[in-house]
Parts: structure tokens; sequence; C-alpha cells
């Protein structure tokens, strides 16, 4: 195995290649000490300690920091490992890692951010901010149904209150042109047009 690039990335690390192809990103201080030169043969003690305790235990701290200050999806943390330039091996063994005591728990992060925006989002626009943050539509599902189970149509009807409350808007006062704005406000959320029908009490056809 021949290192054949050295690539500065920050002031501090630079990227290796090995036979020409990406394998890791290192600091600087530790070419010296691992005795890494561009153009010479990396010896296979010397990668196998980097692949195997170096990067491992990096990447383990790396998550546990990150998930010190917010709390992350699996592949949220997996795409803030891979741009720290983590092989996708030691990114799995850091995410398995921190899994395991419970930090990263997909299925939990879709019931709190379900339990926390129930009552002001649309079950629509909940699933989509979930699907984006990269959980799968099964642990959405059974996440929706352990908060919300049966009663979405009172919960939804609740978070319509919720949103002409906020806006200060009147079914008894509102002009036509207020009406309009408002179920098209409402229907941007993804509610459906038969509940909005059913709140504000509107013979609701078209937008």
């Amino acid at each position: 195995m021949i290192i054949t690039g050295i690539k500065e990335i920050t002031k501090s690390r630079v990227n290796i290649e090995i036979d020409s192809e990406f394998a890791f990103v290192l600091y600087k201080g530790e070419l010296r000490v691992l005795g890494i030169r561009e153009g010479e043969e990396i010896k296979e003690d010397v990668y196998h300690e980097i692949v195997d305790q170096i990067l491992p235990k990096r990447a383990k701290m790396r998550a546990m920091n990150l998930l010190k200050s917010r709390s992350y999806t699996t592949a949220q943390l997996k795409e803030k490992l891979e741009k720290g330039g983590y092989p996708e091996n030691i990114i799995t063994e850091a995410i398995e890692y921190v899994s395991s005591f419970g930090y990263v728990n997909d299925g939990q992060y879709a019931k709190d951010y379900i339990e926390y925006h129930k009552e002001s989002r649309s079950k629509t626009r909940i699933v989509t901010d979930l699907l984006k943050k990269g959980i799968p539509i099964s642990l959405i599902e059974r996440a929706w149904d352990a908060s919300v189970g049966c009663d979405r149509q009172e919960l939804e009807k609740k978070q319509i209150y919720y949103w002409i409350d906020k806006k200060h808007f009147s079914t008894k006062t509102a002009t036509p042109k207020e009406r309009q704005k408002m179920i098209a406000f409402l229907y941007r959320k993804g509610f459906s047009t038969e509940i909005i029908r059913n709140v504000l009490s509107l013979d609701i056809t078209t937008f």
C-alpha cells in the first residue's frame, strides 16, 4: 500500500490517499508520529493501528460530542461523520456504539418530535419533516399511533383552532378574501379540505 496523496483540508487535518484512492483523514501531527510520507509505503501494522484503533475511537468521541449539544437521528449523525471523512465501516461502528447507550434512537426521536409539534402541525407536515431527517416511514407511523392513536381528527381540529387563534381569525367577521386566505394557509399546512370545512363551518369546494 503506497501513500499516493496527502492533501490539506484544514490547518490541522489532511486527506490521506492510498493507491490513488481516499483512505481516511488524519491530523498533521500524526503523520510524523506514524511515519507517513507521500510516495512511501504505509506499514501494515501502522495501517491497522489507524483503522482499528485511532479512527474508531475518534469517531465514537466525535459522535458523543455531537450528541451532547442536541439530538440526532441515525441519518443526521451519519451525515456529520461522513463530513469528517470517516470510512463507512467506522461510521457504522460509531453509531452502533452510541446507540447501545440509547443516545441515538430514531423511534424515540420521532415520538418526541410528534409530542412537541402535534398541537400545531398536521400529520402530513410532521411526517414530511421526519422523513427529511432520515427516519423510516414505518417508525414514524408507529410513533404517531403511539402518540395520537385514533384521535387524529380531534387533534387536527385542535391544531386548526391553534392557528385560527394565532392568526386572530374570526369566522364571524372575516371577509371572503380573509376566509380564502385562511383556507389556503391551512391547506398548505397539510390539513385536509374536510377538516378545514368542519372546523370553519364553510362550504369549501375549491382553493
